[in-house]
């Protein structure tokens, strides 16, 4: 009996996808689709909802206008069916927006970002905000750097100050994935929450994570040190890890970039830690000298663009 109502239960389902197999065909998307599929209806029927949900999509990629517009589950992607090896299978395949943004932007694979915010990520040259003339300095300096790197002619970089939310960080960013489109990598790096991290690969068992963490800025071609200055000073974190990356850049030659909302005096007392310790102060102003030597000393005062 019990085999009996198996039966029963097996052919109750296999009518109940016929007719909604059926009913479905009645679209004549629906129908242009399964056509192109190399299946029998008998397997087809399996995979109804599936199908609908992949000719719901297909119609709205039809009448897209763009990724800002995507109507389908997946932003830029469209669920569409797939013969393996004589299976139905479903995967999410990019549309010719996504394409084209993922080809326009593969210049930012150049660009390693740690603990950076995406507005930053993805900064360029043509979005900067040109109306604030405390900024317009800064800018034309950025700009003749890009076509000064690319005729070889390879400068310092900027030790760039100045009011909390200017847009310091954007503008280096900016400049950086410039010159990403011409395969020259760098590395941008938060700094307060870098030193964070990197104690903690230091106390764990392994040295590996420290070592690339820690050469990854030191090698770095171009280098990006974001709000030095709003870090706890540490003595390990200032002579142990920020003096010997400086240190082996300034030997190398190789541009470095700082910013902070801190000028090169108020940096200086701060890397002090006390300023009643004379070999502190000793330490700090070593600091000061190597920031010195990397880079030119530049003030940007502007509107708080994070208001």
């Amino acid at each position: 009996m019990e085999n009996i109502n198996k039966i029963r239960s097996v052919k109750d389902l296999n009518y109940k996808l016929r007719v909604a197999y059926e009913e479905a065909k009645k679209d004549p998307d629906f129908k242009a689709m399964t056509d192109k599929i190399n299946l029998s209806d008998d397997e087809l029927m399996k995979s109804t909802t599936s199908i609908e949900d992949s000719v719901l999509e297909v119609k709205n990629c039809k009448n897209c206008k763009g990724l800002p517009m995507c109507k389908n589950s997946m932003n830029g992607y469209c669920y569409m069916p797939i013969l393996k090896n004589g299976k139905l299978e479903f995967s999410y395949v990019s549309c010719r927006y996504k394409n084209k943004l993922i080809e326009d932007t593969k210049y930012q694979q150049n660009v390693t970002s740690i603990d950076i915010p995406k507005e930053i990520k993805e900064a360029k040259i043509k979005d900067i905000y040109t109306d604030d003339k405390g900024r317009e300095k800064v800018i034309k300096w950025i700009l003749n750097y890009v076509k000064a790197y690319k005729e070889g002619n390879i400068k310092k970089g900027l030790f760039l100050h100045g009011n909390f939310g200017c847009g310091k960080t954007y503008l280096i960013a900016a400049l950086f994935n410039e010159l990403a489109k011409y395969k020259v990598k760098s590395v941008i790096v938060y700094w307060p929450e870098y030193l964070r991290s990197l104690k903690s690969t230091f106390q764990s068992s392994s040295n590996d994570e420290f070592k690339n963490k820690y050469n990854e800025l030191k090698y770095a071609k171009l280098l990006l040190i974001d709000d030095l200055g709003a870090e706890g000073v540490t003595a390990w974190g200032r002579d142990e890890i920020l003096g010997t990356i400086l240190q082996y850049r300034m030997q190398e030659g190789l541009p470095t970039f700082i910013t902070s909302n801190l000028n090169i005096k108020e940096l200086e007392e701060h890397l002090s830690i006390t300023t009643s310790n004379k070999s502190e102060r000793v330490k700090a102003v070593r600091i000061i000298e190597r920031i010195k030597q990397l880079t030119q000393d530049t003030q940007m005062l502007g509107e708080n663009k994070r208001k």
